[in-house]
C-alpha cells in the first residue's frame, strides 16, 4: 500500500509569499495579493493535502486602499500568526517600486513601504483597523518569544548610490500596549554572496533562534537560506549548506523559482516548509500561473540543521503527507450565476476599496453589472472583475448583455496581466459599422504598445464570450442565441506574455494571469453592463504543446 502524498503546488494559479501556522488542527496560509482587492488570501486545511480559499482579511478603505498604487504594488508578503489568544497579521503596502521617472530621470531607488499590523479573533471574522509599524523594507513579520516579548523583523531597503538596497533584516521590538515598535532597530544578518535578501521569518528551537529567509532575487535564481544563533539579535551563523531548498542553477527540477519559504511543525512534531514556486510553459519557459505556493517535508539533522529528505535542497513535485485523516473539501461548481449578494470568492477586482463604484450584484438580480469606468489598465478606478488562471490549459466564457453607444464604451472578456499585458475581446460601438466585436491585445515585448483585430458586426442582444488556453496558444470565440457552434476569431494569441517573465528588466512583475470580465466608459457616463454568468474550467493534457 503506497504511502499517502501531497502533490505540488497545493495553491495553484498566482498564489505568492505564503505564511503559515497551525492552531490546534487546523491549518493556515496566507499569500499576497499585491493590487488585488481584497487584500491577502487565507486558505484553509487540516489535513496539508486539500486547502480550500477561506477569506480576504482586508476588505475596507481603513485596513488598505490602493487606489494609484502601480502595477506589481500593493499588498506583499503578509505574515500570520497565532499568539495571546489571537491572529496578527502583518502586511505592506507598496507605494512605488522604481521604473518611475522624475523629472526626466530614472527613479528607480526610490521606494516606499509601509508596514501594518491587524488583528483577530478568529480567521474568518472581522479584522481590526491596522496599527502601522513603520516604512524602512518590506517582507515583515512578526515573532512571539516564549517570554512573552514580541519582535518585527523586515528587509531593510537602502537608495544611495553605491549602497547595497537590500540591506539585510533589520529586528526592532513591538510593544503591545503601545501598539508601536520600540527601542532601536538592528541589522541581523546581512545576507549571502547571491544578495537580494528578503523574506525573514524568525523560529526558536533548543535555545536556538532560527533566521529563515529569502534570496537571489524572485526569478530563476531565488533560494531559501537559514542562519541561527543563540540571542535574537545575533550575531547569526549561517547554514553549512547555504540553502536549504532552492531551483536555482537546477533545470532538471519541475518546481522553478523556489524561495520566500515558512516552517510550521504539524502535532506530531514533523516539520513542513510552504515556498513560492513557479512552473514555466514547456516551450516559451514563462510561468504564466505566476508565484504558486508547494509545501515540503524538511527533517532536522543530528547537527540542528534543517534539510530536505535527501539532503539535495531540490523542491519535488511530490511529498510524503502527514500522519492525519483525509479532509477534502466540497468541489467548488465551474460556472458562477451570481445569484447571491456576495461576489464569489475566487473573485477579485483591482485596487479600489470602493466595489460599488465599479460593480453591482442587485442592480440586476442574477447578474454582475460592471459600470464603465476608466481605461484598462488604469491605476485608479477601473471596472474588471477576475479569477485566477489555476490550469496550463483551460476553458473560460460568459455571456454580456451591453448595448454601447459610441467608441469610448466597451465590456467583453479579458485574459490580464496588468495594465501592459492583456488580451481582450470586447463589444464597442463604432459610427460606421455599428455595434461590433474585435479584440486589443497589449503587449511587452512587441514594437506596437498595442493592436487591434477587424471590428465583426454584431446584431442586438446579448452575446456570449469564450476563450480557450492551451500553454501559450490563446483563441477566442462568440456566438449569439445560445444555440449552435462558436463562431472562432482566426487569430492565435500569445498566451505567454501573461506572465512575470514577458517584461522588460527590473519592471515589477509579480503576479498572474486572470480571466474575467471588464467594462469601460471613457466618456464619464458609466455605460452599464451585464454578465449574467461566468464560467471556468481547467483541463489537463498528457503531451507538451508545439511552439506557436
Amino acid at each position: 500500500m503506497s504511502l499517502p502524498v501531497i502533490r505540488n503546488p497545493i495553491l495553484r494559479g498566482f498564489n505568492p509569499d505564503p505564511s503559515i501556522v497551525r492552531v490546534g488542527e487546523d491549518y493556515y496560509i496566507a499569500v499576497s495579493t499585491f493590487e488585488w482587492f481584497p487584500g491577502v488570501q487565507i486558505h484553509h486545511s487540516r489535513d496539508l493535502v486539500n486547502w480550500r480559499l477561506l477569506s480576504r482579511p482586508l476588505t475596507r478603505a481603513s485596513q488598505l486602499n490602493m487606489l494609484g498604487d502601480p502595477d506589481g504594488c500593493g499588498l506583499w508578503a503578509p505574515c500570520l500568526t497565532h499568539a495571546d489568544g489571537r491572529f496578527w497579521l502583518i502586511y505592506t503596502d507598496v507605494k512605488r517600486y522604481g521604473r518611475t521617472t522624475v523629472g526626466g530621470a530614472s527613479g528607480a531607488s526610490l521606494r516606499d513601504f509601509h508596514n501594518y499590523l491587524v488583528t483577530c479573533d478568529t480567521i474568518d471574522g472581522e479584522w481590526s483597523d491596522p496599527i502601522y509599524l513603520n516604512s524602512s523594507g518590506f517582507d515583515p513579520s512578526l515573532f512571539h518569544d516564549d517570554d512573552g516579548r514580541k519582535w518585527l523583523v523586515n528587509q531593510l531597503w537602502d537608495h544611495r548610490p553605491g549602497k547595497n538596497r537590500f540591506a539585510g533584516i533589520v529586528l526592532q521590538e513591538y510593544s503591545s500596549n503601545q501598539q508601536r515598535l520600540v527601542g532601536e532597530r538592528k541589522v541581523i544578518f546581512e545576507g549571502t554572496a547571491i544578495g537580494l535578501t528578503e523574506a525573514p521569518h524568525l523560529y526558536k528551537r533548543d535555545g536556538w533562534y532560527y533566521l529563515v529567509t529569502a534570496e537571489g532575487g524572485t526569478g530563476w535564481g531565488h533560494a531559501m537560506t537559514m542562519a541561527r544563533s543563540r540571542a535574537i539579535d545575533g550575531p547569526y551563523e549561517l547554514h553549512p549548506d547555504t540553502y536549504v531548498l532552492t531551483s536555482r542553477d537546477r533545470p532538471h527540477v519541475a518546481l522553478q523559482r523556489a524561495g520566500h519559504g515558512d516552517l510550521v511543525e504539524t502535532a506530531d512534531c514533523d516539520t513542513y516548509a510552504v515556498y513560492l514556486c513557479g512552473r514555466p510553459l514547456p516551450n516559451r519557459g514563462r510561468c504564466v500561473l505566476g508565484r504558486e505556493t508547494a509545501i515540503q517535508k524538511l527533517v532536522w539533522g543530528e547537527d540542528g540543521w534543517l534539510r530536505t529528505l535527501d539532503g539535495s535542497g531540490d523542491p519535488t513535485l511530490e511529498t510524503p503527507a502527514p500522519n492525519l485523516p483525509a479532509r477534502p473539501w466540497p468541489v467548488a461548481s465551474a460556472r458562477e450565476d451570481f445569484d447571491g449578494p456576495d461576489l464569489p470568492i475566487d473573485f477579485q477586482w483591482l485596487r479600489t476599496p470602493y466595489p460599488d463604484e465599479i460593480f453591482s450584484l442587485a442592480a440586476k438580480p442574477g447578474s454582475l453589472r460592471l459600470y464603465g469606468r476608466e481605461s484598462l489598465g488604469s491605476v485608479f478606478r477601473q471596472a474588471l472583475v477576475a479569477r485566477r488562471q489555476q490550469d496550463h490549459c483551460y476553458s473560460a466564457s460568459t455571456i454580456l448583455d451591453f448595448e454601447p453607444e459610441h467608441f469610448q464604451q466597451a465590456a467583453g472578456l479579458v485574459c490580464y496581466y496588468n495594465g501592459a499585458k492583456f488580451h481582450y475581446l470586447h463589444v464597442s460601438h463604432d459610427e460606421a459599422i455599428g455595434r461590433h466585436l474585435r479584440v486589443m491585445t497589449c503587449t511587452p515585448d512587441s514594437p506596437q504598445a498595442d493592436s487591434f483585430t477587424a471590428p465583426i458586426p454584431l446584431a442586438a442582444g446579448p452575446v456570449e464570450l469564450r476563450v480557450e488556453v492551451d500553454f501559450e496558444r490563446l483563441r477566442f470565440g462568440f456566438r449569439q442565441g445560445g444555440q449552435g457552434a462558436w463562431a472562432w476569431l482566426p487569430e492565435v494569441f500569445d498566451a505567454s506574455i501573461l506572465s512575470d517573465e514577458a517584461s522588460a528588466p527590473g519592471a515589477p512583475n509579480f503576479t498572474g494571469a486572470f480571466v474575467g470580465m471588464a467594462c469601460q466608459d471613457t466618456s464619464g457616463m458609466a455605460a452599464p453592463a451585464d454578465f449574467d454568468w461566468f464560467e471556468y474550467q481547467g483541463r489537463e493534457y498528457v503531451t507538451a504543446p508545439t511552439n506557436l
